[in-house]
């Protein structure tokens, strides 16, 4: 007897950095802003790990729609109160020209805990993230997924880069964020298990010895969630724009289903060791949706919009059945007109060529992520 299809239902998590509307430098978010984020959203909202930071969480959604209709609020919501203290959010990985250094870490245990156990390390977390939850009810199955998944991590990272600028410099990266992020323990492309029980002990292996309290101190790029019966895709910048967000939770979406209907025929996706694969992450991270991934069935580096088409080619039955079809092939857009990293570097320029200095070029890239969040509400 065919299992059961899972619910592939979805939810969203982001984290947003806050700015000062005048100065557009970082802001602490006030208590004040805190309260009326938390009283309007019931749950939904919660402060980060530096103070500048807010992070959101969509409900539990079976489809992208009802996502859109969730994520549409809560980024109305934080905006709106933010607008209330002089502020505003953006929805990019790194701020342009932020001085880590001058930033303040939340007095919560969580994060006293991993100023403690991390040391100078964690000092330099002024990076925000997006992540994706798909429900698969079977831990057998989110481990045979994740394993194939991995695969495609590099497209979804390549899609979403937006963090080029690093304490006011261009790192030349478009995601620099991973950067920082990659020297935190436990991170990284996750290790292939070959089921859940082994994914188990590795774990409980560390807890025992009191390094880690449970699995959600570990964050790698794809994950089983610690809380959820969901896998938990956290490869992604955050994006400055909200149908770039769904766009790529359709794709996690959409992919995750045809994988599973590969393994309810009893087949799977060629799963390729992790130094292959990062190699692909690398030039993701390098250079976005400019510069190619490796087919290794081709052996060859291959343009992304040809990539692209092959996934959304793979996955169209899948997005057709879960209704996100169009949120799917709306990814060719950011292939056509560049990822956020591309269009923070375009508004840079745009400022040098009208005569600003290189301080006043890169607030004008602020506004334009203040401008591009609000751009779909």
């Amino acid at each position: 007897m065919a299992s059961a299809e899972p619910p592939f239902t979805i939810g969203i998590e982001e984290e947003y950095l806050l700015v000062d509307i005048e100065s557009l430098e970082l802001a602490e978010a006030p208590d004040a802003l805190m309260r009326d984020c938390t009283a309007e959203l019931e749950g939904q909202v919660s402060p980060e790990f530096l103070q500048c930071q807010i992070e959101i969480g969509t409900k539990v959604c079976a489809s992208i729609s009802e996502a859109r209709e969730d994520l549409k609020r809560l980024r109305s919501s934080v905006a709106r109160h933010a607008g209330k203290y002089g502020l505003a959010p953006i929805a990019a990985s790194c701020h342009p020209f932020a001085d880590w250094k001058k930033q303040h870490h939340t007095d919560k245990e969580r994060y006293n805990d991993l100023k403690r156990d991390l040391g100078g390390v964690v000092r330099r977390m002024l990076i925000c993230g997006m992540h994706v939850h798909v429900g698969l009810p079977d831990r057998e199955s989110r481990i045979d997924i994740i394993n194939q998944l991995t695969y495609f991590l590099p497209h979804l990272l390549a899609l979403s880069a937006s963090s080029p600028y690093w304490q006011g410099d261009d790192t030349g990266l478009a995601s620099y964020r991973l950067t920082i992020f990659d020297n935190l323990p436990r991170t990284g492309l996750p290790p292939r298990f070959s089921g859940w029980a082994e994914y188990e002990r590795s774990v409980q292996a560390i807890i025992d010895l009191g390094i880690i309290e449970d699995s959600s101190k570990i964050w790698w790029d794809l994950r089983p969630s610690a809380k959820f019966p969901t896998i938990e895709a956290r490869i992604c910048d955050v994006s400055p724009r909200m149908e770039t967000t769904l766009s790529l939770a359709a794709l996690i979406q959409s992919i995750t289903r045809r994988l599973w209907r590969l393994k309810a025929a009893n087949q799977r996706w060629r799963i390729y060791d992790n130094f292959l694969t990062a190699e692909n992450r690398w030039r993701a991270q390098r250079y976005g949706v400019s510069g190619g991934l490796i087919d290794f069935g081709k052996k060859e580096l291959v343009d992304f919009a040809y990539l692209l088409e092959e996934l959304v080619d793979l996955v169209r039955e899948d997005a057709e059945v879960l209704g996100c079809i169009k949120e799917v092939e709306a990814a060719r857009a950011i292939v056509v007109s560049g990822t956020s990293a591309d269009r923070q570097r375009r508004a840079f320029e745009d400022g040098i060529q009208a005569g600003d200095s290189r301080e006043n070029a890169l607030k004008a890239v602020v506004r334009h992520l203040i401008e591009e969040f609000h751009a779909d509400l």
